[in-house]
């Protein structure tokens, strides 16, 4: 446990900003999860927007740091590849 004034709010800062990335990384994880759903269907048109939602979502958590960049671009190649596969 925190002893000093600067250690106590460094642990009020911590739970906050824990809470606002886990939040944002499920929301990711959702979105990625719409549209590995709808490549699976086949339904092109629902992953082609689903994979929009998707590549947004993770551009915004890479450019705050939640996620690691590489891991987002990573991400979005391999979503654009299953999507651009069912287009055939």
């Amino acid at each position: 446990m925190p002893n000093s004034e600067s250690a106590k709010k460094r642990l009020r800062q911590n739970e906050t900003r824990n809470a606002h990335n886990r939040a944002v990384k499920s929301n990711v994880r959702t979105k990625i999860r719409k549209v590995r759903a709808a490549v699976a269907a086949g339904n092109v048109e629902e992953s082609e927007t689903a994979f929009r939602d998707a590549a947004k979502k993770l551009d915004q958590a890479a450019a705050k740091r939640v996620i690691h960049p590489n891991a987002a671009a990573r991400t979005k190649s391999r979503l654009s590849k299953a999507v651009k596969g069912i287009k055939g």
